[in-house]
């Protein structure tokens, strides 16, 4: 059984990018390039994945675009990472068109493990890594996920904004992180379904929900943060500095 990492990348990080264009001395970067300690929060994240030593390879859609300019900065500052056998290929206009378009790249048997990691998540750990891998091998499906500790809210939206229409339980309630993991047969079958139906999901385990595999869950980590904003981008600073 090996292990195949896919981290999408392609998309335009919208929430990031507007924040910076108001700062007119330079172009914005999307949020998998913008810069944390002078490094992409993308190499960040690649680092992780290609220092563990059961992910075997690992695939990054991307702009066409930024596919050469990308490969040319990992060939000259993070040659570790490639020698992983990474492979840059072109991303879709969506998440979910970019996973696809990897997985038609992927060789695998149908009991191997696929993961999907969110490119701006550099704070996963070897040990979340190796726990979603082993209970995606048990169950052929699995996520990293957080109980709520807030209280949460079922809301109908209105022009004026929303109105609470009921309190759902905390106990029933896990804030979903990535990586994702899945046996290689199981997350083929449930792309290949929504493919066919015109399906989109919010992330790989809702297709496969969707496809009638229950989805374990295994402990993620408030560090674990998914930086799509400036003040994600400080705290992930405040984590560096620790």
């Amino acid at each position: 059984m090996k292990t195949v990492v896919i981290i999408p990348a392609a998309g335009l990080g919208t929430r990031m990018a507007s924040a910076q264009a108001a700062k007119p001395s330079k172009p914005p970067a999307t949020k998998q390039f913008v810069e944390l300690r002078g490094t992409p929060v993308l190499v960040h994240t690649l680092r992780k994945f290609a220092s563990s030593p059961e992910v075997a390879e690992i695939f990054v859609p991307l702009r066409k675009s930024e596919i050469d300019s990308f490969r040319q900065r990992l060939e000259r500052e993070e040659p570790e990472i490639l020698r992983k056998k990474t492979v840059l290929l072109e991303g879709g206009e969506h998440r979910q068109q970019s996973v696809a378009n990897a997985l038609a790249a992927v060789s695998a048997s149908a009991e191997d493990i696929v993961l999907v990691h969110d490119a701006v998540r550099p704070f996963v750990t070897e040990e979340i890594i190796h726990d979603v891998i082993a209970a995606a091998a048990k169950y052929g499906a699995a996520i990293t996920g957080l109980p709520a500790v807030d209280t949460v809210k079922q809301v109908e939206r209105t022009a004026e904004g929303a109105i609470v229409k009921a309190t759902i339980p905390r106990e029933k309630i896990v804030m979903a992180q990535t990586p994702q993991g899945f046996r290689y047969d199981v997350l083929k079958k449930a792309f290949d379904e929504a493919a066919a139906d015109g399906m989109v999901g919010t992330d790989e385990a809702s297709l496969v929900e969707r496809s009638g595999h229950q989805v374990a869950v295994v402990m993620g980590s408030p560090r674990n943060i998914k930086i799509t904003t400036p003040a994600d981008l400080e705290l992930a600073e405040f984590f560096m500095k620790r």
